[in-house]
């Protein structure tokens, strides 16, 4: 590959950063995060080495769900600035060398926005068939649920009308008629104008789930609309059978088609918590014309399993399995994001093996199928361990991605009701606010997190000039994951090793090749690695990426030495290479 090519395809080399606004830098002082202080920190974020922010939901809202229960798609939340204020945060980010994207919430509203409450108003409302209706008691749906400590099903009465709303989350957050024409171009419209605005693709919010409610929609009702021209619908001119020409993954295919055409680097990254075969077909299968980038949801679960078990088995067969997808398209990596750390696609022993190992108490786990915790108290702040899961995050083959705050330790607030207790405010210096507000702290938008992982302990003024600090290893770590153009394009494999505890994996372009080792065990190891590009590359280089220098294998192999919970990313090159070692 030619490292021109990628600029080409960008999200495949990013490093994106996951952020709340209202939790990020209060630039005013009434508590809450906003878009001026935003700017105020992209500085700080592009000296870090992120090149791709996402922002959660900034529309205004309810906030009965921290933002994902939308009132308004076309406006900014007053609480955090206005569009201006946006503009001039995504114009400053694209000058610090960073895209911005933005969640796409295309499954649900707020009850509280107008299509729905024009919706309900009476059966025949011209929004009616913009929701799920039905006219018949449902049958029990607590199987179905989300969140199953709040809901008992996914249907709720609204009593104006006497029919039955769907709701797959909560029953303030109405599901939208995704089969219905009207609503596919007003998604679209939606996209489209915030493109205009300046951002470069969307984070997609809960994405089977809009897909899936297309074979819902047409045994409730069916509609007349005629397709609308914008989203690109495959439903024809004038049909009126939706369930016979909708086909669900058709709408991604067109609203990823839109988006291309509108602007041919913007990108749908989509949460997609599904088995290997079904996500493939989220990519959109051989053609590659669905999603851009989708979390690895599978890979992230079996890791903390590896962890628990000391076994890097687990992490490896999940990786293995991943499904062959098109080269345009990409797995993000995450150890941690900003719902709880589900574990559903674990096996009930190995979920309470990790609930075990990382969550024992009640009160750090939510839903029966996750952990309301972040990875440093989970490892009980052991910086071996801690350093080890973020060596491995970014040279595992995929765009890695960070939920703010990761770069420094930050711990969570078990006290915080459900998906809140990692959803703190950043800290930013030591003192009673952590430097996020000058608000005195019972005005801020969220209580900071306590005890060992408190502001005191855990911030950015400390560490960012600490030659040893985590931050300055997360950085160090970031711009070789950017020097290293194999990890977003490389073919990957799982190097064969005797132990255990170590995961030996290659990420090779054919020219090149990155060559990671983690120990998951407490004791030291020693692992012999075979060295070589195949043929036509007899002659080759071999360097240390972390620690630096180069490194003399002998006639091919390397004896590699790891600590307890030790690490090392060889790069093996052609000699005459000509990039910087």
């Amino acid at each position: 590959m030619r490292i021109t090519d990628t600029s080409d395809q960008w999200w495949k080399s990013a490093v994106i950063y996951c952020l709340d606004v209202e939790t990020f830098y209060d630039s005013d002082g009434d508590g809450i995060g906003d878009l001026q202080g935003l700017a105020e920190r992209l500085d700080y974020l592009a000296e870090l080495g992120v090149t791709c922010l996402w922002l959660m939901p900034f529309y205004p809202s309810p906030q009965r769900d921290d933002g994902y229960d939308v009132m308004d798609f076309y406006s900014v939340d007053p609480r955090v600035g206005t569009a201006g204020d946006l503009v001039e945060v995504i114009r400053t980010a694209h000058d610090r060398g960073m895209r911005v994207i933005a969640d796409l919430l295309v499954n649900h509203t707020s009850d509280q926005h107008p299509w729905f409450k024009e919706s309900r108003r009476s059966k025949d409302s011209p929004k009616r068939d913009w929701y799920v209706w039905r006219a018949d008691a449902p049958p029990d749906t607590s199987d179905q649920v989300v969140f199953p400590d709040k809901e008992d099903g996914i249907w709720a009465l609204d009593d104006r009308t006497g029919e039955w709303y769907l709701h797959h989350f909560y029953s303030h957050q109405p599901d939208l008629n995704v089969a219905n024409p009207d609503v596919q171009d007003e998604i679209a419209r939606v996209a489209g104008y915030w493109l205009e605005l300046g951002f470069d693709g969307f984070r997609v919010d809960a994405v089977p789930f809009f897909v899936q409610d297309v074979d819902t929609v047409p045994k409730q009702r069916s509609s007349t609309k005629k397709a609308a021209p914008n989203a690109g619908s495959a439903q024809p001119s004038g049909s009126t059978d939706i369930e016979s020409v909708v086909h669900p993954h058709s709408l991604l295919k067109n609203l990823r088609a839109f988006l291309n055409r509108r602007n041919g680097s913007a990108i749908m990254l989509g949460e997609v918590n599904l088995p290997h075969k079904e996500q493939r077909e989220y990519f959109g299968g051989d053609a590659g014309d669905e999603l851009h980038m989708m979390f690895d949801f599978i890979g992230m679960q079996k890791l903390y399993l590896s962890l628990a078990r000391e076994d890097a088995r687990p992490l490896a067969k999940a990786l293995r399995d991943r499904p062959s997808i098109h080269p345009s398209c990409q797995w993000a990596t995450f150890v941690r994001n900003h719902d709880e750390l589900t574990l559903d696609k674990l096996t009930d022993k190995e979920r309470e093996e990790v609930f075990a190992a990382f969550g024992p108490e009640p009160e750090m786990q939510i839903y029966e199928r996750g952990l309301k915790r972040r990875l440093p108290p989970m490892l009980d702040g052991d910086p071996r361990r801690v350093r080890m899961a973020y060596s491995l995050l970014f040279s595992l083959p995929g765009t890695p991605t960070l939920f703010y705050g990761e770069e420094i330790g930050m711990g969570e607030d078990l006290a915080g009701e459900g998906r809140m207790a990692v959803r703190t405010p950043m800290q930013w210096s030591d003192g009673p606010t952590g430097g996020f507000s000058k608000a005195p702290p019972r005005k801020l938008v969220r209580r900071l997190a306590p005890d060992g992982y408190a502001p005191e302990h855990v911030n950015v003024t400390a560490q960012r000039t600490d030659p040893d600090s985590l931050w300055t290893f997360m950085r160090h770590l970031l711009q070789t994951y950017r020097a290293c153009p194999e990890l977003g394009w490389g073919e990957f494999s799982v190097l064969p090793q005797p132990n255990k505890q170590v995961l030996a994996h290659q990420c090779s372009t054919g020219e090149a090749a990155v060559i990671a080792v983690h120990n998951f065990g407490s004791d030291p190891v020693t692992v012999s690695l075979d060295l070589t590009l195949g043929e036509g590359h007899a002659d080759v280089t071999l360097t240390d990426l972390l620690s630096g220098g180069e490194v003399t294998p002998e006639e091919g192999s390397l004896e590699v030495a790891l600590d307890g919970y030790g690490y090392r990313w060889l790069r093996i090159r052609p000699s005459g290479d000509l990039r910087i070692p």
